[in-house]
């Protein structure tokens, strides 16, 4: 017998594939199958009737940084770009611990669940003191969220021409040995993981040619992604140009980083053949629309960069930057980035939801098995809700809807076969006391006790 059986949804289940008025089944942690009206519905030990809403596969977020909700909307920050930015907050993160990164992990992805994410990455760089990445995992194995965290690293501290103090920078033996670490213990390549681990220097300015280089030849030796940011700022090129005596693209291809291993956050500030050559090489990207405008800094043309043949994902960035982590708003958003900058015929609805789900799959080099609901899949889903008003009118496309009316939110979140979130309420039972513990540690790291 099925174990889960969604019935009367509007079913998005690939960016080729919809059903009107259709069925899904989970059997344990897969698809099982799916139909239409008129083909017969296998029996389950449960029925969920979506009663016309419409189904998707869970959202990816291709590019996180979760510590930073302990410093959401923080007051002083200055928004004169972003080295100045991080100037003011790399400080603060100095006092991150074990219980600071196991709540501010257990925070995002409860909210990550609400906004219908089901798989994220965690890109995390500040390590003050030792064994930080275990922390997030634990959290997602308490909540059964999927996750793929990025072991970060800096290495050049304000000492020695970086922008962080040197409480959160290590050199790089401390740095490889606990990448060797983090993978033998959490990385699970096999099929239906719930967590594995890429290698990721956090950017070109706060990282040495040396643990780049290293990073790459422990990710071709035990077959890993690669994550880093590249392209972010006009601030990083001036910084290139008089370390490295290049542009940031052409010293992420002298390390050997252009490989289809990676994937890079941002890319905003490529020239046209710098972003054709990482097209060829198979790098994917990942835009972060609401990070981009609340820093103002600008953001990648994501429908060229598409068109021209890279995988272009979706990320919600750190939460001191974009203060929420809803892939459905990053999704509308990118939807309105595309629309302004390249006329209203340039971007559906559809391009930006390919994006949050096989184009973020692919970057994290996935999407064989999430980011659509082909039978075979995980079976990570997401029945999306509004309010009646906000319904009201939205007769002929649930698609195009969906990122039209809102704020849209997830009813039912689905990960790995268990439901996470149900009538839009999240079901962790240990949400409020993490909310409680989180409070007090946001307030300590801000240094308002």
């Amino acid at each position: 017998m099925i174990d889960i059986l969604i019935c009367d949804a509007h079913l998005y289940l690939d960016r080729d594939w919809e059903i009107a008025g259709g069925w899904i089944a989970i059997e344990k942690n897969r698809v099982h199958s799916a139909g239409g009206p008129g083909q017969p519905m296998p029996a389950a030990a449960r029925i969920i009737n979506a009663r016309g809403r419409l189904v998707t596969p869970g959202l990816v977020n291709a590019h996180h940084h979760m510590f930073q909700n302990l410093t959401r909307a923080y007051a002083p920050v200055t928004r004169n770009g972003l080295f100045s930015w991080l100037e003011t907050l790399y400080p603060l993160w100095t006092g991150l611990d074990g219980e600071a990164v196991y709540l501010s992990s257990y925070i995002s992805m409860v909210e990550l669940l609400l906004g219908g994410c089901t798989t994220s990455t965690d890109h995390m760089y500040v390590h003050p003191r030792p064994y930080l990445m275990d922390a997030g995992f634990a959290a997602a194995r308490d909540i059964g969220f999927r996750f793929l965290a990025t072991r970060g690293c800096m290495t050049r501290s304000q000492e020695n021409g970086g922008l962080p103090p040197a409480a959160v920078v290590q050199d790089e033996d401390t740095i490889m040995a606990d990448c060797e670490r983090v993978v033998a213990r959490f990385h699970d390549p096999a099929p239906g993981a719930m967590t594995r681990v890429a290698l990721g220097p956090v950017s070109l300015f706060s990282a040495s040619e040396q643990i780049m280089r290293d990073c790459l030849a422990m990710a071709e030796r035990d077959d890993l992604r690669l994550h880093t940011h590249l392209a972010e700022d006009v601030e990083e090129d001036d910084y290139s140009l008089s370390i490295y005596g290049c542009t940031p693209t052409e010293h992420f291809e002298r390390m050997g980083w252009a490989t289809p291993r990676a994937w890079i956050a941002h890319y905003i500030y490529p020239s046209t053949s710098e972003a054709e050559r990482l097209i060829r090489a198979g790098v994917g990207m990942v835009q972060c629309p609401s990070s981009n405008m609340m820093i103002g800094n600008g953001s990648a043309d994501a429908m060229d960069l598409r068109e021209r043949g890279m995988n272009v994902g979706l990320g919600t960035n750190g939460s001191a930057t974009t203060d929420m982590a809803c892939m459905w708003m990053e999704a509308r958003n990118a939807m309105l980035l595309g629309r302004i900058r390249n006329g209203p015929a340039s971007m559906v609805a559809r391009d930006a939801l390919d994006m949050a789900t096989r184009g973020g799959a692919a970057c994290l080099g996935w999407d064989d098995e999430i980011g659509h609901l082909r039978p075979g899949a995980c079976a990570d889903l997401v029945i999306w809700q509004s309010s009646p008003v906000a319904l009201a009118g939205a007769m002929t496309d649930p698609v195009e809807a969906w990122l039209r009316y809102g704020p849209m939110v997830a009813g039912t979140t689905i990960v790995n076969g268990q439901v996470l979130v149900e009538d839009g309420r999240p079901l962790q039972s240990g949400l409020a006391d993490a909310l409680h513990r989180h409070a007090r540690e946001a307030r300590r790291i801000q240094k308002l006790d």
